[in-house]
């Protein structure tokens, strides 16, 4: 296979015999291949040079002139016992470098790699790589960990959002802080090794196991005490946070080692009601407030080996175990406390990893991961679910008695080889993904009530008469529609009755059949890339990937990028003070196997969908009598000519040195979807009543339709200002347009596409991004992080079913005539939620919320303390043992940021949010209680 890529490449022999090369890999103790290590080359009289070690630990200097040169190479933590001396002859020359414990651990020197410019495409000046103290200085917390880290990624490029990997793997959960050897974000934005776009990537790699018996104890300790009320709740919320988050590595003998975590987090978290309802007495509406106490647990095993076969083979093994249990989730904002559930799940994660060094300058990779998550979802109550559409939810949880195994496997096998001036990396991922999956979703039977036109009605409760003695009509909202409701139902009115007086649920859904269904999906990915040094200051990167999955018949999905670095006036003797980038690139989005899922249970067999628009009973019938009345089932179906959503996206970067250790990054993206995700109901009713099918079932159809288009501006700037100070900031100007933001997409008016080209979910104008980390005296750290952005779009709808197809997603018309009935005032204009065909319609996200401000601060002093230990008896001494006392303050300036806007005209909290931004994470954790936050970590290093 060698041979045909040395032709396939046009290599010559001779151009490998004239070159002097020097090449190597760097491993710890135990043998375990150290990325991202320094290493330097200088030699007397001759240049030298400095570059880090990719995810393999290998390096390269290539075109290096003949002599004697000195080596040394360090990572955190790690050093080489003494410089190694090596005399350069033509050809290729190996040298392999094993680092050991750095003998200080009071205080680490943190050098990032966009410190200095080159045209390494894994070094360019808008990458960070954080360890040692940048590390240190982000959230214990997995939650604020993860948003610290998006929030440095800066928004990604395209419409899926950035990814993470994990030592390699796709997905997967975030490994615990101290496990965490160091983070790398948008580096190589246009390597074909990954299936997304570099621009958003977070890369983690966890740490192998020590030579000596090394350990952490850590304690994170927060109380509502300490934290200001969240402006959405009328007290404050109560949080109680206790976690214990340990780590201890060492030696297994010679030749292995291990790594091993153990936590416990236990946290009780305020969740808040914010809704408007109705008081039983009067039945007036009013605004209600409720916080319930939802306790959550998690523990969590994390044990890594690493062993060392031989001086060229190496196994790392990792298992994952968590356990969690949270007890109330899903209450909050709109959702009342009957709507909770309890949640319940085990993740089991294993992962395998080989690396064999091969002769001839090459590495081989292989990689397994079996990854298992088993949920389970135990509502508080099954009765039929109430929505009143922007004003509260009430009755059971939707979801039933649910549960949820998702299986997934991932090989991998990777090389890179390394030839003169070419640095290949050829190979392959399979994932296959199974999924049972057990939902009665909605088998309770759910009563929505939206707003509409409804007779004027005075103190008696009476329809007001125009002159003609004919109701008077005006648009009332969701609440009044359910208060009348309530009202005429205890004074013993009729169905049809309600209905005339402007009451009435809007529309009634259930579902039924065989709650339980499996899917499975397999895609595999061949790649090869070629990063060639055509010249000192020339790095030329093309490659070539190939995506394929089952479940769509999509198989043309070939995935090309190229990436040129130039840096003018440099050379193998000089650093650049200036490197130009340039590149592009196809990406492809994998179609979910939870879309298949979706669709095989939604086929009309497995499960059924019924729906009854203006439904004349209130409570749930027989789901056989509802083949008798005027109701609707509800279909899914993926198209058969569905295309895996694709990205062509392209970069420019001007990065340039201003300061010896300050680098200026500006990169200009582009990028261009086709064939994106949304659904449209292929059979929604003509003009005359008429519908496509011959039946008036509506049939949502899963397409890949879809367009987006985006242009974004960023300016990055790392500085290593001295040893005490590192900062970064970045700017980030974006525009992004689409017709579509996913699957939950469909268009307003399914037979006029016209208005749903707008801005897009991602359509966020300006991002800025800053933080670092200042060592003060007293070994006291500071570490800030700033974010600040501008408003995002959000969809304004009219609260009601315009076009027969279930769904509440219409749009307001906006009337030439002013005295129209039912008119509503708003921010935006006199909008009409009852459109007459014709009128002109709000487009797509035309409504745009408020700004979102965060500035966060972690503040620690160091105590080391115990007998003071030496390395060879020279540089300064260390303490056995460090004390760490640090505070953790989300949100220090107390800024409100409000959560999603309410979009629907007929909701009395149209135009406003009902929550503080910030989700719960992907295993229902959340601890969104208070608007400000403190936490206390109290750590100790042995």
């Amino acid at each position: 296979m060698k041979t045909v890529l040395f032709l396939c490449l046009g290599l010559p022999a001779a151009m490998l015999a004239q070159t002097a090369t020097l090449r190597g890999v760097v491993t710890d103790s135990s043998g375990g291949a150290v990325a991202n290590a320094r290493v330097s080359l200088a030699g007397q009289g001759r240049l030298a040079r400095t570059q880090s070690t990719d995810s393999q630990g290998a390096y390269v200097f290539d075109r290096l002139p003949l002599g004697d040169y000195v080596v040394q190479a360090s990572a955190p933590q790690l050093v080489l016992p003494q410089p190694a001396a090596i005399s350069i002859s033509a050809g290729l020359n190996v040298l392999n470098l094993q680092l050991n414990v750095a003998p200080v651990v009071e205080r680490m020197n943190v050098e990032t790699d966009s410190t200095t410019v080159g045209t390494d495409p894994s070094t360019n000046a808008s990458a960070l790589v954080l360890r040692g103290e940048d590390l240190d200085a982000l959230s214990d917390d997995p939650e604020d960990l993860m948003a610290d880290l998006q929030a440095l990624a800066g928004p990604s490029a395209g419409p899926s959002g950035g990814s993470i990997f994990i030592d390699g793997f796709s997905g997967g959960e975030l490994p615990p802080k101290e496990s965490i050897r160091e983070i790398r974000i948008n580096q190589n934005p246009f390597s074909p090794e990954f299936d997304k776009l570099g621009l958003g990537r977070i890369e983690i790699l966890t740490k192998p196991g020590t030579d000596h018996w090394r350990g952490n104890l850590n304690y994170n300790f927060a109380t509502d005490a300490w934290n200001s009320r969240n402006p959405y709740s009328a007290i404050k919320a109560p949080l109680l946070l206790n976690e214990y988050e340990n780590n201890v590595s060492g030696p297994l003998g010679k030749r292995a080692s291990l790594t091993l975590d153990l936590n416990q987090n236990n946290v009780d978290n305020g969740s808040i009601v914010n809704a408007v309802t109705l008081n039983p007495q009067t039945l007036t509406a009013s605004p209600f407030f409720d916080i319930f106490k939802t306790i959550q647990r998690r523990t969590r095993v994390y044990p890594r080996i690493d062993y060392s076969v031989n001086e060229h083979n190496t196994l790392s093994f990792r298992y994952d175990f968590i356990k969690g249990d949270i007890q109330g989730a899903g209450i909050g904002g709109f959702d009342l406390i009957t709507r909770g559930s309890h949640y319940r799940y085990n993740i089991n994660t294993a992962q395998a990893t080989e690396t064999l060094v091969l002769g001839g300058g090459a590495i081989n990779e292989t990689r397994f991961q079996y990854y298992r998550n088993q949920f389970e979802a135990i509502p508080n109550s099954l009765a039929s679910a109430v929505q009143v559409l922007g004003a509260f939810n009430d009755g059971g949880s939707r979801s039933g008695n649910a549960t949820d195994t998702l299986s997934s496997y991932e090989f991998q096998n990777y090389t890179t080889v390394l030839r003169g001036a070419h640095t290949w990396r050829f190979g392959i991922r399979v994932r296959v993904q199974q999924d049972d999956n057990v939902s009665p979703t909605n088998f309770n039977g759910a009563f929505t009530y939206g707003g509409g036109l409804g007779p004027v009605l005075n103190s008696s409760n009476q329809p007001v008469l125009d002159a003609s003695g004919q109701p008077v009509l005006a648009q009332i909202d969701s609440i009044e529609r359910y208060r009348r409701t309530l009202l005429f139902q205890q004074l013993n009115y009729s169905p049809a009755q309600i209905r005339a007086l402007g009451g009435g649920a809007t529309q009634f859904s259930i579902a039924g059949g065989q709650p339980g269904v499996s899917a499975t999906q397999t895609d595999a990915s061949p790649f090869f890339g070629d990063e060639w040094r055509a010249r000192p200051n020339l790095t030329v990167n093309v490659g070539i990937r190939y995506e394929a999955q089952t479940n769509i018949g999509d198989l043309r999905d070939w995935a090309p990028r190229v990436g040129i670095a130039w840096a003018p006036g440099g050379s193998g003797k000089k650093q650049p003070k200036t490197v130009i980038r340039a590149g592009f690139g196809t990406f492809y989005d994998r179609f979910a196997l939870a879309n298949t899922v979706t669709a095989k249970r939604y086929n009309g067999v497995l499960q059924q969908q019924y729906v009854v628009d203006n439904p004349d009973f209130s409570s749930v019938p027989p789901l056989s009598s509802l083949a008798g009345m005027q109701s609707l089932q509800v279909v899914q179906k993926i198209d058969s000519n569905l295309r895996a959503p694709v990205i062509f996206q392209s970069a420019f970067t001007i990065e340039r040195q201003l300061l010896p250790s300050t680098t200026l990054a500006v990169t200009y993206t582009n990028s261009r979807g086709a064939h994106t995700l949304r659904s449209l109901d292929i059979n929604a009713p003509l003009a005359g009543g008429f519908y496509p099918l011959g039946n008036a079932n509506p049939l949502f159809l899963m397409t890949s339709s879809g367009v987006y288009r985006q242009n974004q501006i960023s300016a990055n700037v790392n500085a290593k200002v001295n040893r005490s100070v590192s900062l970064t900031g970045s700017y980030t100007f974006n525009r992004a347009r689409s017709n579509t933001d996913g699957l939950g997409t469909f268009p307003a008016d399914p037979y006029n596409y016209s208005g749903e080209y707008g801005p897009a979910s991602t359509d966020v104008h300006h991002r800025v991004s800053a933080g670092g980390t200042i060592n003060l005296r007293w070994n006291i750290r500071l570490s800030p992080l700033v974010n600040l952005q501008s408003g995002a779009p959000f969809d304004i709808t009219t609260g009601s079913d315009l076009y027969g197809t279930t769904l509440f997603n219409g749009r307001p018309g906006i009337s030439a005539n002013p005295a129209k009935p039912g008119l509503i005032q708003t921010p935006y204009g006199l909008l009409d939620p009852n459109p007459t065909p014709g009128e002109p319609l709000l487009g797509r996200n035309f409504g745009r919320g408020p700004g979102q401000m965060s500035v966060n601060l972690r503040a620690g002093k160091t105590i080391p303390f115990g007998p003071e230990q030496r390395s060879s008896g020279k540089g300064p001494a260390s303490r056995r043992y460090n004390l760490s006392i640090s505070m953790s303050i989300r949100n220090l300036l107390n800024h409100t940021n409000p959560g999603p806007i309410t979009g629907n005209i007929s909701s009395p909290l149209f135009g406003r949010a009902n929550q503080m931004a910030g989700n719960v994470n992907g295993e229902g954790f959340s601890e969104n209680a208070n608007n400000r936050r403190a936490e206390m970590q109290i750590k100790l290093t042995f």
